[in-house]
């Protein structure tokens, strides 16, 4: 739980002063404010700032030859429970980041398949497409050739024709 300058103070026994100064110098991600713009130090921020203000004060306790430990076992234990909440915070946050790419790999293989699918029935349509317009070049040029084999009896008919109609007009001509 989030924890002001003046508790963390308390807590370690230090001046709000000296929290304040590691306060600032932390990385803004780790930088909280509360609705009434109090700065409020979360667990992390916590953990960082107690690791800066031990280090001095075993420094100091073994230049005095104090054989004084800064940190009880109680502070470790809270540490240690601080640090495994945190880690199974991450981890949940990991999983729901998954489960929403599952999702969406998931969604990806479904467009993939549909398209797919709309691909293979386009190749089909074409393929009858260009059968259909095979067979119809093949009909149409078989209907060519019928027609020019029945053409070259019909222009000798119509020339028959020609030449009666022309030789009885020749014929009638005489009679008049």
């Amino acid at each position: 739980m989030p924890k002001t300058i003046r508790e963390l103070a308390d807590e370690l026994k230090v001046s709000k002063q000296t929290i304040q100064y590691h306060y600032q110098r932390l990385p803004t991600k780790n930088q909280q404010k509360d609705s009434q713009g109090t700065n409020m130090i979360s667990l992390t921020a916590e953990r960082i700032i107690r690791d800066k203000v031990a280090k001095p004060l075993v420094a100091k306790d073994q230049q005095t030859g104090s054989k004084k430990v800064t940190k009880t076992s109680k502070e470790n234990n809270e540490l240690i429970a601080t640090l495994r909440r945190e880690i199974e915070d991450l981890k949940s946050q990991r999983d729901k980041q998954l489960a929403t790419k599952d999702q969406q790999i998931s969604s990806k293989d479904r467009q993939i398949n549909h398209l797919t699918k709309l691909i293979d029935q386009q190749q089909q349509l074409q393929l009858t497409t260009v059968t259909e317009n095979k067979e119809l070049k093949e009909h149409v040029h078989k209907l060519s050739d019928l027609i020019e084999i029945s053409n070259p009896g019909q222009k000798q008919q119509v020339n028959d024709k020609e030449d009666r109609t022309h030789n009885n007009k020749n014929w009638w001509h005489f009679w008049k």
